[in-house]
């Protein structure tokens, strides 16, 4: 096991619905007529790799993931799978599509990456990312506040949570002169969730990974129990029991 392998694809998937939805609202829109090659960057347990398979039926659909245990889930459903750092990740030939569902937020140095994806792409090709843009919502801000004044800051003080993604402006600016076409949209999903504190396990399958990897099983209770106190005020549950958590994301389609 490896520090890439900290994803629990069991905990990430019992939100499976909610977290694909955005998925299926990228591919949907995705602008190419007959792609050759079709790679899932990021593609985690291999949710998208049916959708994508059936939306470009001729094309060569494959994930690429730093993940083996998600790699896993995706190879197990029949899927052509590698293990790569997105970072360093060059496929074999230029791409025809680049798919990424809420995989490139954890990467820093977007101004550098981005570019370089695109050249990773054939001429006409399309990139579609979408990122959560939730770094100021009580779901990811509390985990960076708690994990600095906890007792346990000093263990935490190198973890670090999913950076910051730039604005649509900057994203602008950095892809309209190198493509032929750019769209961006912004939506806000009302995820209506069940059960004793859903928005604590919700980020359990995500963002609060690197804090708890890094504290243990033992050692995560306090952190988790400081974390679903200030959930439940943020976001508290309704007369019917639900709980609304408002999860705003960025899309981009930028084609080459």
């Amino acid at each position: 096991m490896t520090a890439k392998d900290i994803w629990d694809a069991k905990t990430y998937l019992q939100f499976e619905d909610e977290r694909l939805r955005p998925a299926l609202d990228l591919i949907a829109r995705i602008p190419h007529e007959a792609p050759k090659l079709v790679v899932d960057l990021g593609c985690g347990a291999g949710n998208a790799l049916p959708v994508l398979a059936a939306r470009f039926p001729s094309a060569r659909v494959m994930g690429v993931d730093g993940s083996a245990a998600m790699l896993a889930k995706a190879a197990a459903a029949g899927f052509e799978t590698a293990q790569a750092d997105i970072n360093a990740w060059v496929p074999e030939a230029p791409a025809d599509v680049i798919f990424s569902n809420a995989a490139l937020q954890w990467l820093g140095g977007h101004v550098a990456l981005f570019p370089r994806l695109l050249e990773c792409l054939a001429p006409g090709g399309v990139l579609a990312v979408q990122m959560p843009s939730m770094h100021a919502a009580p779901l990811r801000a509390v985990q960076e506040r708690i994990a600095r004044e906890g007792p346990w800051a000093e263990v935490l003080q190198r973890v670090k949570g999913a950076p910051a993604i730039l604005t649509p402006e900057a994203y602008y600016a950095l892809l309209s002169p190198r493509v032929t076409k750019l769209e961006m949209w912004v939506t806000e999903y009302i995820h209506v969730l069940q059960g004793d504190d859903p928005v604590v396990r919700w980020a359990m399958g995500t963002s609060l990974r690197p804090f708890l990897d890094a504290l243990g099983p033992e050692g995560s209770k306090g952190f988790l129990a400081e974390y679903a106190a200030a959930m439940r005020s943020a976001y508290p549950p309704g007369p019917d029991g639900a709980v609304l958590l408002p999860f705003r994301r960025l899309f981009l389609l930028a084609r080459k």
